[in-house]
This record gives C-alpha cells, structure tokens and sequence, in this order.
C-alpha cells in the first residue's frame, strides 16, 4: 500500500483516508490467544529497534507488529521462530511500504549487531520459506490499515492559528506542529507497546495520539470541531483509548523521575522558557475535562525508561503449530515503559511539560 509522500495534502486526501477507513471494517479479528503472548513486548521492541536503525518508515514498522501480532495469535510459536517471524514481518512491511532500494537486504540483517546477539544467521531458503507462510496466513493481503497510516492526514489539522496554549496566543505556529508531531509519534509508538490497543480502529488510536498530544501541549480547545469534522470521531470515542495512552506515560515519567532522584542534582536549569503554576493534575482530570481550558501546569521533561524483558531470550523446543481454536489470554501486557534504543527523545512529562519557546509570553 504505497502511496504518495505527503498525500494527506493532495485534493484525493478525504477519498484516501474513507478508502482506509473502508478497509478497516474488514481487518482480520485479534483474540490475544498467542501462549506467547508475554513474549510479544520483547519482539515488537525488536522490530522498532531495527526499523529505526534502518530508517525506515513509521508505517512499515506498525504494520510489521500487527503482522507479529496476528501470526501470533493463529500459531504456537517457539522462541527461535519468532525471531525468523518477527524479521520476515518486517522484511514483508518494508516491501510493502517503502520504496524498492529502501527494502533491507538479507546482508544488511545479518550484520546487525543483535543478530549476533540472537545467535541467528538468515538464509534466502529460510527468509522465503517464512514470507510464503506470512503470505498464505494472511491470504497474500497486507493491505492493512494501521495507526500510522493515518496520523499524518490527522497531523495536517491538530494545530491551528486560533488555538490557545494556556488560554493564550500560540507565539509561533511552526515550532508548535513541530512539537505536535514529536508527541504524536512518541504516543504512535506507546501504542504499539501493548496489545490492548489492537481492541482500538487503528484510526481511533491515531486520533487518541493526537488528543493526548493537544493535551501535553496545554492546548485548547483540546478536540476542536475540526478535528472531529476530519476524524469522524468525538471528545467522548476517543476518551478509553487516550486514557490508556497518558497512563503509559505517566508509569514512563515515574520512572524517569525515580531514575533521576537517583542521580547528583544539576544546577538549577533557566525557567524563563516557559511560564506557568499551578498544581498538576491526575490523567482522569484531564481526560474528563471539557477541552476548552483547563489549569496550568507546573512542567518537567521525560527522560527515556530502561525496561527491558531480557530475561525472554531462552529457546524452547515446542513447534510450530496452528492454534487449536479461540482462547482467552491469562493475563495483558501492561502499558509499560518505553525502550531507550528506540530513538524516542522526545518523551514527555505526565505533568505535560515543554521547554518549548514556542510557548514563551
């Protein structure tokens, strides 16, 4: 599904997007049945991780999760497979998304450091082998619609002249879409983090990114009529999923905070970039807030989390098997803490903080 740079700009943007929105309806369902289903943290952090260092594209890398994601989900896979699965995902997603000399070589993949880490070495046999499997898993389909696909097209009307940064003018348009898009992409890869998002429409947690981002940036009205004119959806749709998003976050700022406190305290920074007091608030207060204005907020930046599920890298000897049929997962993945090798500087306080001077008065 490749389409043109920038098309959330062209006169077919409104027909491109209900075109996605159609194929939506018709995703393939997710039980989270996977008896791996606690190894799925450590595999999605490996595709970021390697998309990233490849550079490639935001939706290459959602949809080689997703792909993981239902593959896991009709297979009881071992833990050397899902290495080979989760590569092949990302193989496929990048040959669907990127353009031909973007796609990664199998040489590039095996001189990956972690792939020495793996103790995996990729052959053409077996990478064929895997991506015909994909293929006939999902029907030779990858026509798959993801949060990342839609963001941009959401993006292009999230910052507005007319809207307020504390309750008052913005000082510069620019640097705030500029921050606009660092928080929806960090919020775009909180989602993937957890599969409870897939119980979401991929457009409705890329709309929930960009209203948790409006709220971190303290601008107001949080959900304009525009955006609900663009998204389709209202303030009150996208409320369960944003609340999951800042709850991420907040564990993510926790622990930055803990990590801190544990460090020599620097001199005290400059505070005149940016203005503001006031108690800060819970996630439910801002989430139950009209939109229109609310407190001003005493700010501090994230700093990026170290959690990490190592301790998974141990192989099982169980083959690789379908399913027997529909299940129910003991437990869900937790919203947790983001990895630091993912390239996410941009992490934000739960406090909604920014050093922006863009938001000087």
């Amino acid at each position: 599904m490749e389409l043109e740079d920038q098309w959330w700009k062209g006169q077919l943007a409104a027909d491109i997007y209900q075109a996605l929105r159609y194929k939506e309806l018709k995703l393939p369902s997710y039980k989270g049945q996977s008896p791996q289903l606690n190894l799925r943290r450590y595999f999605a952090d490996l595709i970021a991780v390697i998309s990233n260092h490849l550079q490639l594209c935001p939706a290459a890398r959602h949809l080689a999760v997703y792909l993981l994601d239902l593959f896991m989900d009709r297979y009881d896979v071992t833990m050397q497979q899902l290495h080979m699965v989760s590569l092949s995902c990302l193989l496929l997603a990048s040959k669907f998304e990127e353009r031909e000399d973007r796609v990664p070589k199998l040489e590039t993949l095996n001189s990956l450091c972690c792939m020495n880490s793996m103790n995996l070495v990729l052959t053409k046999q077996g990478l064929l082998h895997m991506e015909l499997l994909l293929l006939e898993t999902f029907q030779w389909n990858l026509y798959l619609p993801t949060a990342a696909h839609y963001i941009e097209y959401f993006l292009s009307a999230a910052v507005h002249e007319g809207d307020l940064h504390d309750g008052w003018p913005m000082t510069s348009l620019e640097k705030t879409k500029v921050y606009m898009a660092k928080y929806a992409d960090y919020f775009l890869e909180v989602s993937l983090q957890d599969h409870v998002f897939l119980c979401f429409p991929p457009s409705l947690v890329a709309a929930a990114c960009a209203a948790a981002s409006r709220l971190t940036l303290h601008l107001s009205p949080t959900w304009p009529p525009r955006l609900q004119r663009l998204t389709g959806y209202t303030w009150e749709n996208l409320v369960p999923c944003a609340e999951k998003l800042l709850i991420a976050h907040d564990s993510d700022v926790k622990e930055d905070h803990k990590q801190k406190c544990q460090q020599p305290v620097p001199q005290q920074q400059d505070q005149s970039m940016f203005h503001s007091s006031g108690q800060s608030a819970s996630v439910a207060q801002y989430l139950h807030l009209s939109g229109v204005q609310y407190a001003q907020q005493t700010l501090q930046p994230g700093l990026p989390s170290t959690h990490r599920p190592g301790s998974y890298l141990s192989h099982s000897t169980t083959s690789l098997q379908p399913l027997p049929g529909p299940q129910h997962p003991t437990s869900q993945a937790s919203a947790a803490s983001l990895d630091p090798k993912a390239n996410r500087s941009h992490q934000v306080s739960m406090q909604y903080s920014s050093a922006a001077p863009c938001f000087d008065r």
